[in-house]
């Protein structure tokens, strides 16, 4: 097996199995999650086209087929993206932006990002299989139930609907078949095994939330509506998505589905699937019943706005929070396990639920530190009484019965390194 050699910000030599074949897949990652800064990307594309100068045929081999179809899943024109948002009051100087200020911080440089990414070997990743359940789901749907089938993909039943959010079931989150970061597990169901559903609801364009293969399977198993934010739904037309079935909505907008309200509401973050950086609008979501109510984060930072939505809208019965791939070098765009449990409190949440972990090695965290700091987040809580559930990927539960605790299934797929 071939080597390549990189030296890092400090001089440090660093050995890259696998040739020009393994620094392709590596720096794709980098390139193509989506979840790295406009800098790092940059600088990784320049060091990307080096690699690829010195290719052998094998590795040209690699690059026609981890570019097949690249420019269709990319998504929409900017030109067709910014005909929709840019009639928002909150789009200026070509793009949208937090509310919040950026958190100061010490500035990572790019080069030591990519060094991370080269050299985090199988930190982030299981120990074991992880277990799967397959969902089996009733005829008519629950009051209050959910299915968590993988990182923020779920199947939401609320007053007898069905509601399915950011659905991703592509085994890479990136717009290649061959580079970016793959499962590490399976889907728990196929799509096509999914009930019928009222609505799908997506909370930005990163890859690990919006797939373009995912949505042309949704289109031929259902013919339920997409309610997404302002710029998402260029994309979904592009891929073929009929326009009376896309809702694009701001900030504070509200769209009704049947007798659900859905409200979309603020969330920290950012987006973007290409080199074009926030053309479109990043989302979190309120699910409104006769009954009972639901927040879905998506992907977000914390901001004290979440106050604001649960003086507003709640309290919400459930709420689904992003638990993972934080970290100190981008504390505005992922929560930590602690302030997942803040937010629940802010929303007034009655049982969280955790996304955004264990399925997509995006962050430098060994694989179940979210859970093991939510959890210990959570019984520190005692002003607010967090309430948590952590099912195991394809588990249906009601929220009055959900999965105990003291099961814990991620316990024994701790790496032997975190388990010290």
């Amino acid at each position: 097996m071939t080597a390549t050699c990189l030296r890092s910000v400090t001089g440090q030599r660093h050995t890259v199995r696998g040739g020009v074949t393994g620094l392709v897949r590596t720096l794709g990652e980098v390139l193509l999650v989506n979840e790295t800064s406009c800098a790092i990307r940059s600088v990784a594309t320049s060091v990307l086209r080096t690699a690829l100068l010195g290719a052998t045929t094998a590795g040209m081999g690699l690059i026609a087929g981890a570019t097949w179809g690249l420019p269709t899943a990319l998504g929409a024109s900017r030109r067709a993206v910014e005909a929709v948002t840019s009639v928002s009051p909150r789009w200026r100087d070509g793009a949208f932006h937090n509310t919040q200020p950026p958190t100061a911080g010490e500035p990572v440089s790019a080069p030591a990002m990519i060094y991370a990414m080269l050299t985090r070997g199988d930190r982030g990743r299981p120990a074991g299989e992880v277990p799967l359940t397959v969902p089996e789901h009733p005829t008519v749907a629950d009051q209050l139930a959910v299915t968590w089938y993988g990182h923020a993909s779920v199947l939401i039943e609320v007053d007898g609907r069905r509601v399915l959010v950011d659905p991703v079931w592509s085994e890479r989150v990136s717009p290649s078949r061959l580079v970016g970061p793959k499962r590490m597990h399976p889907v728990p169901a196929e799509i096509e095994d999914l009930p019928p559903l009222d609505v799908v609801i997506i909370s930005h364009d990163h890859y690990d939330h919006l797939d373009l293969r995912t949505v042309r399977r949704l289109l031929a198993h259902s013919g339920a509506p997409f309610v997404v934010p302002l710029g998402v739904g260029a994309h979904l037309r592009a891929w073929g998505v009929p326009a009376d079935r896309v809702v694009e909505l701001d900030w504070g907008g509200q769209a009704r589905v049947r007798e659900l309200t859905l409200t979309c509401t603020e969330a920290r973050h950012f987006s973007g699937r290409g080199l074009t950086r926030d053309n479109t609008l990043w989302a979190s979501w309120v699910i409104t019943g006769p009954q009972h109510g639901v927040f879905f984060g998506g992907d977000t930072g914390y901001t004290p706005v979440f106050a604001e939505i649960g003086a507003r809208y709640g309290p919400f019965n459930l709420t689904l929070l992003p638990i993972g791939a934080y970290g100190d070098a981008w504390p505005d765009i992922h929560m930590t396990p602690e302030e997942a449990v803040r937010a629940h409190g802010d929303l007034g949440g009655g049982l969280l639920v955790p996304i955004h972990w264990g399925t997509f090695n995006l962050g430098f965290h060994e694989w179940d530190e979210p859970v093991r700091r939510l959890l210990a987040a959570a019984g520190r809580d005692t002003e607010n009484g967090a309430r948590v559930a952590v099912p195991i990927p394809g588990e249906r539960f009601t929220v009055l019965d959900p999965p105990p605790l003291h099961q814990r299934w991620w316990s024994g797929l701790t790496p032997a390194q975190a388990r010290g």
